[in-house]
C-alpha cells in the first residue's frame, strides 16, 4: 500500500512576526500617502496654482502650524502639541534631506561655477527647471510630518469616544434583549465592516489634502462616525452570529 503523505499544518505566526508585519504595512501606507501628497501638490502647481508655485506648500505649512498654535494648547499624549508637530517636521526634514545628503547635493547643483563639467551642467539645468517642484516636495514632507503628528495626537479622542460608544451600545443591547426587541445580524456585520474605513479614511484624506484645513474638520467627524459604528455594533451584537 502506498504510504500517505504527511499532513502539513500551516505554521502559526508568532506575536513578534505579526507586529513586524503590521509595522511594515503601516510604514508602506505612510510612504504611499507621502508620495501621493507630493504628486497632488505637483499637479496643482502645474495646472491650478501656477502663480503661487512653491509658495502654495509653504503657505499651507505655515497655516497648519498656526492652527496648532491657536487651538491645540494641550494634549493627552504630549504637553505641547505645537512643539511636538514642529519637532516631527524638523525630524523628517533632517533624516530625509540633510543626513541623506540630498540637501547638500542640491546646494552643490545650485552653486554657480566658472567652468562646470558637461554632466554637472546638464544636472544643474535640470535642477533649475525643477527647483520649485523640488522645494515644494521638501515642504510637503514637512507638512506631512505635521499632519501625521496631529493624527497621532488625535488617537486618544477615537479611543475615548469608542469606549463611551461601546458602553452605551451594550446598555442599549441589554434594554433590547430584556424588552424582547428584534435582533439583526445584518446590522452588526454592516457596522463591523464600517469601523475600519472610519479609522483609515481620516489618515488618507488629511495626509493628502492639497489645501490647508483645520484638523477638527477632519478628525472630529470621523471620530464621531467611528463611535457611532461602535455603538451600533455593540447594540446589535448577538451571542450566535
Amino acid at each position: 500500500m502506498a504510504e500517505r503523505a504527511p499532513v502539513r499544518h500551516p505554521s502559526e505566526q508568532g506575536i513578534l512576526s505579526i507586529l513586524l508585519s503590521k509595522l511594515l504595512q503601516v510604514i508602506f501606507f505612510l510612504v504611499i500617502a507621502l508620495i501621493f501628497s507630493i504628486i497632488v501638490e505637483w499637479i496643482g502647481m502645474t495646472f491650478f496654482w501656477k502663480e503661487q508655485g512653491r509658495h502654495h506648500s509653504e503657505a499651507m505649512l505655515a497655516q497648519e502650524l498656526h492652527y496648532l498654535d491657536d487651538d491645540f494648547k494641550r494634549s493627552a499624549v504630549v504637553e505641547q502639541p505645537a512643539r511636538f508637530a514642529r519637532k516631527s517636521a524638523d525630524l523628517f526634514h533632517d533624516y530625509l534631506f540633510r543626513k541623506s545628503g540630498i540637501e547638500k547635493g542640491l546646494t552643490w547643483l545650485a552653486a554657480p561655477q566658472g567652468n562646470p563639467s558637461r554632466l554637472r551642467g546638464y544636472l544643474r539645468t535640470a535642477y533649475v527647471a525643477a527647483a520649485d517642484y523640488t522645494v515644494s516636495a521638501m515642504t510637503i514632507t514637512q507638512l506631512f510630518a505635521v499632519r501625521l503628528a496631529v493624527l497621532i495626537l488625535a488617537l486618544p479622542a477615537f479611543l475615548l469616544l469608542g469606549m463611551v460608544a461601546l458602553t452605551d451600545g451594550l446598555v442599549q443591547r441589554d434594554l433590547r434583549k430584556w424588552g424582547g426587541g428584534r435582533e439583526s445580524s445584518f446590522v452588526y456585520h454592516w457596522a463591523k465592516k464600517t469601523i475600519a474605513p472610519t479609522l483609515i479614511l481620516p489618515w488618507l484624506i488629511y495626509l493628502s489634502m492639497p489645501v490647508s484645513v483645520h484638523p477638527n474638520l477632519v478628525v472630529l467627524p470621523f471620530a464621531a462616525l467611528f463611535a457611532l459604528m461602535i455603538a451600533v455594533m455593540a447594540s446589535s451584537f448577538k451571542k450566535y452570529l
